[in-house]
């Protein structure tokens, strides 16, 4: 098997396991049989389970990332590629149908996975917003002066409120939430009133349900 496909197949191994069971249950050991390699061969690319973790994390972001520049060529302007973004990243199913992983780490009642996947959206996805608010601050769609700090603030507030841990609560609470966020975006980007209303339509961030424990 070349490199790259084992690699592949320990990340899809433990992408598995963390849809089923929490990040403590897990283990390299647990992670190779379910790969069904031996322990050893892990080693080979991975430090410790936490190295793996973080590498699907950031799998995560950059299929979601890949989704969103394949979609940005329908876009007309800057607000339509602010949405486009958003959508690739949150979304029950990513192109390949598999189930959403980053819905699956927020149900995780793990504080330090969720920084983790905190900090990997922000350094992922703000950059590429931070683009974004430039180019409609050309446009003339939104404004603002800071948009190397706008973006990491709209990142995390965003990772914040889809946080089940942090912020616990049904469907109805969580879109009032982003309802409020929606609006603050307007304020803060100087945007046309409705420019983000698509962060609380229910099409848009349809949760995913955690799947059942397994011992494994």
């Amino acid at each position: 098997m070349r490199d790259n496909n084992k690699r592949e197949l320990i990340l899809d191994a433990a992408e598995r396991l963390l849809c089923q069971i929490s990040d403590k249950d897990i283990s390299v050991e647990k992670i190779a049989k379910e790969a069904g390699i031996g322990k050893g061969s892990i080693y080979y690319y991975f430090e410790s389970k936490d190295d793996i973790v973080n590498a699907v994390i950031e799998r995560s972001y950059a299929l979601a990332i890949e989704e969103y520049f394949s979609s940005i060529y329908e876009c007309d302007n800057a607000l339509d590629r602010i949405q486009a973004l958003f959508r690739a990243i949150i979304k029950q199913e990513f192109s390949d149908e598999r189930k959403n992983i980053i819905i699956y780490f927020h149900l995780q009642d793990d504080l330090t996975l969720h920084m983790k996947m905190m900090m990997t959206a922000i350094k992922t996805l703000s950059p590429i917003l931070q683009r974004l608010l430039e180019e409609g601050t050309r446009e003339g769609s939104l404004y603002t002066e800071y948009s190397e700090e706008g973006a990491e603030m709209i990142v995390a507030m965003l990772t914040l409120l889809l946080d089940n841990t942090l912020f616990p609560g049904d469907n109805e609470s969580r879109s009032r939430k982003l309802r409020m966020y929606a609006g603050i975006l307007e304020v803060c980007l100087r945007a046309e009133h409705g420019s983000f209303d698509f962060l609380f339509s229910p099409e848009a961030y349809k949760q995913a349900e955690p799947a059942p424990n397994r011992s494994v």
